[in-house]
């Protein structure tokens, strides 16, 4: 009976600290992950958002489809003579106001996210800071292939021929994304500078609908009066929408593409950081 009582004792005896501590650091330490890998975590996480809640996929399937059968056959006629030479002229352009109209979401996920709580979890992880934001805009970037490869299908059969082929069409998205993907650091830092999810959709709306509708997306600029044109050949939607239906269309339009690469370097050099201080200081 002694004999079984003081093995046990031996068993449950408490363990030192400094044989803890030995123990600790005699085992290596997992190494740390990359930033690459921490941002394509997150991105995953997005994906598997969209897995868990479908619904999310409504604002590239069905919204996009349905503002290119409107504008196409309600103004085709009027302005082009006739629905089939109007999309050759509008598919781009409705396909960038499309995906550049979706963006506003990577803040609203932001600020959901903010409300629960997560992401005082995601600051307290060993892991390069913007990985977070990264990975939200990595996410969306499969939402917005989703929504032109949608759009570009629906445009087929409506009767849309892109003269630059695959390597033209596969141009214009890759610049579209670009685009997209500096275009939403506003609203990631928008989604953490309100305090709700309806105000980020509220200013969002308020800032894309002027820029996507007083742009040349439906109608060529020349018609517009001459205030409205200076407008319009500056704005950054222009430039890109005059880009991607360029590359589409087999041309090569060099001062459109430069314009659109720097409007994508300009947001995210100025809202990138503005961003992660916020980020850091939330």
């Amino acid at each position: 009976m002694s004999t079984a009582t003081s093995t046990e004792t031996k068993e449950l005896a408490p363990v030192s600290t400094e044989s803890l501590a030995a123990l600790l650091v005699a085992k290596e330490r997992p190494q740390r992950p990359s930033s690459l890998s921490t941002s394509l975590t997150f991105g995953w996480r997005a994906m598997l958002k969209i897995k868990h809640v479908p619904e999310q996929l409504f604002d590239v399937t069905a919204f996009p489809i349905m503002n290119l059968l409107m504008f196409t056959y309600l103004f085709g006629g009027a302005l082009a003579g006739s629905p089939t030479d109007y999309i050759q002229f509008v598919l781009p352009g409705i396909l960038v106001m499309s995906v550049v109209m979706i963006t506003m979401y990577t803040g609203v996920s932001v600020n959901i996210d903010i409300e629960k709580g997560v992401f005082d979890r995601f600051r307290s992880l060993p892991i390069w800071r913007p990985s977070a934001m990264v990975g939200y805009l990595l996410g969306d970037a499969l939402r917005y292939t989703i929504a032109s490869v949608i759009m570009l299908s629906m445009g087929l059969l409506l009767g849309y021929r892109a003269d630059g082929g695959f390597p033209g069409v596969v141009a214009g998205i890759a610049l579209l994304l670009l685009f997209s993907f500096a275009f939403s650091w506003i609203w990631t830092m928008l989604g953490l500078l309100l305090r709700t999810e309806k105000s980020v959709m509220s200013v969002s709306m308020m800032v894309i609908f002027p820029l996507t509708f007083l742009s040349n997306v439906f109608v060529d600029p020349r018609t517009m009066p001459g205030w409205l044109q200076a407008f319009v050949n500056n704005s950054p939607v222009t430039h890109l929408a005059s880009a991607v239906r360029g590359l589409m269309a087999g041309d090569w339009p060099a001062a459109d593409i430069m314009w659109t690469l720097g409007w994508s370097a300009l947001f995210v050099l100025v809202f990138g950081p503005v961003t992660m201080r916020l980020y850091n200081r939330k």
